[in-house]
């Protein structure tokens, strides 16, 4: 049985650093203030928005390459 945190855990450390690499990408495209630590000082809407266009992102280039 999962633990409870599983989805929010990584397993492979370089995967954990390529994702917040990529998570800072998107949110400079997309015009979102993220900084490195702390950043509480986002709203939901844009701590969403940053999350949902990686989802799409992942979608597309996932997509691209069953072609």
């Amino acid at each position: 049985m999962a633990s409870k945190n599983s989805g929010s855990r990584m397993e492979v450390p370089q995967a954990k650093e390529a994702m917040n690499r990529f998570k800072m990408e998107v949110a400079n495209e997309i015009g979102v203030n993220l900084k490195d630590g702390y950043n509480g000082d986002l709203t939901s809407r844009e701590a969403g928005s940053v999350g949902g266009e990686m989802v799409r992102q992942m979608i597309r280039k996932q997509e691209e390459s069953m072609k």
